[in-house]
């Protein structure tokens, strides 16, 4: 079987990486990948918002599964595009068409959709221009801190937190005019919920669904969870709150309300769902829907995937998911993420990357790399996971923190604290 996988990230790598272990794998490609796909596929040099390209390259390569690993192509309608020309709609496709991607590209949508499912979710109220006094009026009733997001997609930057009553006000307006372009031309205002966080992940094909490992992933740039947001400075899993009295929680008032509701909405969905959840007092409670794996998640918990991978996409792409088995490693895996000097905020690219040849007993995973004049140079702000099994998060992390010291670039900065928490 030919896959491609779209994007160019850690997650797009890992899931590659676990794809070529596969029997059932002939080529495998990348549609843009990095420099560390190209170890395991061929990168294609296409943009994942590029739907004529991507068709043209499909057609080319005689790809008959397609994996769509970031949100943006999602929500702009690619599996939509494929189901309707008729040269394509042969070619199996692993991830939700536009109405489901809606679950992550309107935070109303997915609300309003939690509330129809009486799914646990923090109390909101969405604000446009047109009831910006009823929003305010909204705020008030809330108790510090306040939290705004943005609708629609903002890449990760479209959540506020705020302290103070009087600057949630100003910052709603500000979202209001333009903060985040389209993405907060109407935002949600919600209760703040107090917990720590765990991300659960299943494969659905609309009617069954298998729970993939949980992991917890750290945002914030600085060591103790300070400093700004970033797309994820590591993950470990399993999370060892989320036993198995919390994951039956998870599946019996969150999961299974979830992918029934979609069924009885007539919202055709096939592909990945993550749940973005918070622990209160021992109760899950939805942050926020991802309609694709998380990442850094991805790179931790793909290790811990013992079943054909492939198999399970299948599965989830010709609604055969209820025959298929999957089986977890019991072990602890984690991922330290390497970044750029200066991220989340503005940040060089272009330097070389050395070392990763000395790294033992890891699996790397290129997430913001390149091949210029055949040396791997940085490419973003992210840059590579280092993911490691250990038989307690305290080993795992040991091994991570070995090569992540082996790995050298200008202005590499991880954190040593990851697991902090738990």
């Amino acid at each position: 079987m030919n896959i491609l996988i779209i994007g160019s990230g850690g997650r797009e790598h890992a899931l590659g990486w676990k794809i070529s272990q596969s029997k059932k794998l002939d080529k495998l490609y990348f549609a843009p990948g990095n420099a560390g796909t190209t170890t395991i596929g061929t990168n294609l040099p296409v943009s994942v918002s590029d739907f004529g390209k991507i068709k043209q390259a499909v057609l080319e390569n005689q790809i008959d599964l397609m994996l769509v690993g970031p949100e943006v192509p999602l929500v702009e309608g690619l599996h939509d595009y494929f189901a309707a020309d008729v040269e394509l709609s042969h070619v199996k496709v692993v991830g939700p068409k536009k109405a489901g991607a809606g679950l992550e590209g309107s935070k109303d949508f997915a609300k309003a959709f939690m509330a129809r499912h009486n799914i646990p979710t923090a109390k909101y109220f969405t604000v446009t221009k047109n009831n910006l006094d009823e929003g305010l009026a909204f705020l008030k009733t809330m108790k510090a801190p306040y939290v705004l997001k943005a609708d629609g997609l903002a890449a990760g930057k479209g959540v506020l937190i705020i302290d103070s009553l009087l600057d949630a006000a100003n910052s709603l307006r500000e979202m209001l005019e333009g903060q985040f372009g389209a993405a907060s031309s109407k935002v949600v205002i919600e209760e703040f919920l107090s917990g720590v966080e765990a991300s659960v992940f299943v494969i659905t094909d609309g009617k069954d669904y298998k729970i993939l490992p949980e992991a917890k992933d750290y945002k914030r740039i600085g060591e103790g969870d300070t400093g700004l947001n970033t797309g994820g400075m590591g993950a470990i899993s399993p999370v060892p709150f989320a036993d198995a009295v919390f994951l039956k929680k998870v599946e019996e008032r969150i999961i299974q309300p979830t992918v029934s509701g979609l069924l009885k909405e007539d919202i055709e969905y096939n592909g990945f769902i993550f749940f973005g959840l918070i622990n209160v007092n021992n109760d899950p409670y939805v942050i926020e829907y991802n309609v694709r794996m998380g990442d850094p998640e991805t790179e931790a918990v793909m290790l811990r995937v013992k079943s054909d991978f492939i198999d399970l996409l299948e599965g989830a792409a010709t609604g055969t998911l209820g025959e298929k088995n999957i089986e977890i490693d019991e072990r602890i895996a984690v991922t330290v993420m390497l970044v750029s000097g200066g991220y989340p905020g503005s940040y060089q690219k272009g330097k070389t990357i050395t070392g990763t040849d000395k790294v033992k007993d890891s699996i790397i995973f290129h997430a913001g790399t390149k091949t210029d004049n055949k040396k791997v140079v940085t490419d973003g702000g992210r840059v590579i996971s280092i993911s490691s099994y250990g038989t307690s998060i305290k080993d795992a992390l040991s091994v991570s923190y070995k090569n992540a010291e082996l790995v050298e670039f200008e202005g590499k900065y991880y954190r040593k604290d990851l697991g902090f928490d738990l």
